[in-house]
């Protein structure tokens, strides 16, 4: 057919028609997923909920968080399920989870971390980004030498300090982490020299321990449950712990308060949910956590019960209590990573935000460079009598695809958290090569092998979180 023929839509009209189709489908998405929201939210629980852990399996938050999610699982009647989402000491689980749609079907087991990793500089996220449900747990730090150690009390320690002429060793944690924060607190607030304690980073408590036990460092500040066995042992000693009252299941050790010293800090443990979550969701689930916090431990199978088998400590609070906990917190931090002690790592070098920034980054100029050299007038050679009006339309929606590459990122972005980023991704990008020319075949093939790859690496190699929707992936 002749170009000018009366059954041709001008190049134009195709393009707004297109254009439309795309805008028109992504309106229909987001209509969807809306209502799917609103409706679901009046007969809440109706799906599995998942709680988001910001530490390794097998740790003490994750075994908390999922010893609630079956406590959860059994008042609820739904599934719960408990995801590792690890790395950024704490930033990427606690991102992903409050962060995420706010329906009620995703808890964040925020931490300690939630307080300290702002001032570190590592994200904006602070306590204020949740909504408080109820805290389930507090471990304070205890400072501990090893069995042959001259030192007997708090005290001899603060004299060892002063009096050192090279510095002693302590370890517990990475560097910044809830031990060192407690340690240096503690020299922050009785006036003790902090360039006379040097904190050797470690990957955990157990690793510090064994080098207190070989004599490779002075002292080590953990909390009592993860000394449990060496302490049973008799192989350290624990001078004494950092909280207001004697420690369930070592009321042996002294506090610091028992020694004239009233330094006190510890990690803690609580549920939240991400801001914007309906008030009804929000007060079912208050109501259904402190029901289940509060059953006393000498009910048989009881929350408490695990706690206290598990000697962690089980002092809950409610929401308002919370709330206030995480902001006098804050505020002690705070002032304790701008001090001396913790002037080397209150900031990171490398935002974990950093690698997804560059990748959105050069998305963005890449789309802006193919829709600037698209729509920049070119020679072209008069067209041929006999040139199709395919050809020319084809011509004429070039400079649409990058606003279809940005449509795409769009849809992603509503679905991707409940269908899953490998999925979505897959489809999105074989879709948008089909329709921008590429064989189906190839299209598919590239999506498939892609979608995975950049999962693993964000996921795995760089230990970002990414949405995991349906499957866990």
């Amino acid at each position: 057919m002749k170009v000018g023929s009366e059954h041709t839509l001008p190049p134009t009209a195709c393009v707004a028609r297109a254009f439309r189709q795309y805008a028109l489908l992504a309106v229909v998405f987001s209509l969807v997923f809306t209502a799917d929201g609103v409706v679901r939210a009046s007969d809440y629980p109706n799906r599995p909920i998942t709680i988001i852990c910001p530490w390794a399996a097998g740790g003490g938050t994750d075994r908390v968080s999922r010893r609630m999610a079956f406590e959860l699982e059994r008042k609820l009647q739904v599934p719960v399920n408990v995801i590792n989402a690890t790395g950024g000491k704490g930033v990427t689980g606690h991102n992903r989870g409050l962060k995420s749609r706010p329906d009620g079907y995703t808890l964040t087991m925020m931490t300690f971390e939630l307080n300290t990793m702002h001032w570190m500089r590592l994200t904006d996220l602070t306590y204020k980004d949740a909504l408080p449900l109820v805290s389930v747990n507090e471990d304070y730090a205890a400072l501990l030498v090893a069995a042959d150690s001259p030192w007997q009390s708090v005290s001899d320690v603060a004299a060892a300090i002063k009096a050192a002429q090279e510095p002693l060793t302590a370890s517990g944690t990475a560097a910044g982490g809830a031990w060192h924060l407690a340690l240096a607190g503690w020299l922050d607030s009785a006036d003790l020299p902090a360039e006379k304690v040097v904190w050797i980073p470690s990957a955990g408590s157990s690793p510090s321990l064994q080098q207190l036990v070989s004599g490779g460092v002075d002292m080590v500040c953990c909390s009592l449950p993860e000394a449990r066995s060496l302490l049973e042992a008799g192989t350290v000693r624990a001078l004494g712990v950092m909280s207001p009252e004697r420690a369930v299941g070592f009321e042996q050790v002294l506090t610091f308060g028992d020694q004239g010293d009233s330094w006190t800090l510890g990690g803690w443990r609580g549920l939240g949910l991400p801001l914007g979550t309906p008030p009804e969701v929000v007060a079912k689930l208050r109501d259904t956590l402190e029901a289940i916090v509060s059953a006393p431990a000498s009910q048989p199978d009881s929350f408490a019960a695990f706690m206290q088998q598990q000697k962690f400590d089980s002092t809950w609070r409610d929401a308002e209590e919370f709330e206030q906990f995480m902001a006098d917190g804050d505020a002690k931090l705070g002032k304790i990573l701008q001090s001396e002690a913790l002037a080397a790592v209150s900031e990171d070098r490398f935002n974990p935000m950093l690698y997804p920034s560059l990748l959105f980054g050069i998305g963005l100029i890449s789309a802006g460079w193919c829709f600037v050299s698209r729509a920049a007038p070119t020679e072209i050679p008069a067209a041929t009598a006999d040139a199709s009006a395919g050809d020319v339309a084809i011509q004429s929606t070039r400079p649409w695809n990058a606003i279809l590459c940005i449509a795409s990122i769009a849809l992603f972005a509503l679905v991707a958290e409940q269908v899953g980023f490998v999925i979505v991704s897959i489809a999105l990008l074989a879709a948008l090569q089909i329709l921008l020319g590429t064989r189906p075949p190839l299209a598919i093939l590239v999506a498939v092998i892609l979608g995975p790859a950049v999962y693993l690496l964000f996921a795995k190699a760089l230990r970002v979180g990414l949405p995991m929707g349906w499957f866990g992936w």
